[in-house]
């Protein structure tokens, strides 16, 4: 057993390449699915909570208040386009790919490749069942940015890596 696995923090995975949070400000491979929230092109107040689900490649997309996307009606909407090209930026293409159990056409994968891949296969329309969970983390994301700087432990955040100080 390494010594990380030992340890009472988790190890840090950088992202594959930074990213802009304006579009896509949540984006994780969590409970069998890739799934975030992506801001709406219209209206500032608006964002649409998307997933994907590994292995089917169900697909979900409606707004923060549990209305459908216009456009995620039998096939993926430009928020779950844009979710999957965040999502490579974030973890890389091949982590992605390998999450979501996508076969990659010719080579090293892409977001559209990915996309491309799981359209292919004509994915059935999923509930919304797993939105609220998902618009859940990501509001809870959002209080852990708002805390005020500190160098007291936080019990919620126990989980959390952290590094050592230096004197």
């Amino acid at each position: 057993m390494s010594a990380w696995e030992e340890s009472s923090t988790a190890r840090v995975i950088p992202p594959a390449r930074p990213r802009k949070l304006a579009k896509v400000p949540f984006v994780e491979l969590a409970d069998g699915r890739l799934q975030g929230v992506v801001s709406s092109g219209s209206d500032i107040e608006r964002v649409y909570v998307s997933s994907v689900a590994a292995g089917d490649f169900a697909f979900a997309c409606s707004t923060n208040n549990n209305r459908p996307c216009g456009g995620a009606r039998g096939s993926f909407c430009n928020h779950i386009a844009a979710l999957v090209t965040e999502a490579v930026l974030q973890y890389g293409a091949a982590r992605v790919a390998r999450y979501l159990r996508v076969e990659a056409p010719d080579g090293e994968p892409t977001a559209q490749g990915i996309s491309a891949a799981m359209t292919a296969t004509r994915p059935p329309k999923a509930d919304g069942a797993a939105a609220a969970t998902v618009f859940s983390r990501f509001l809870r994301h959002l209080a852990y940015l708002e805390l005020a700087p500190t160098t007291g432990p936080l019990p919620e955040m126990q989980w959390f890596p952290t590094t050592r100080a230096v004197a």
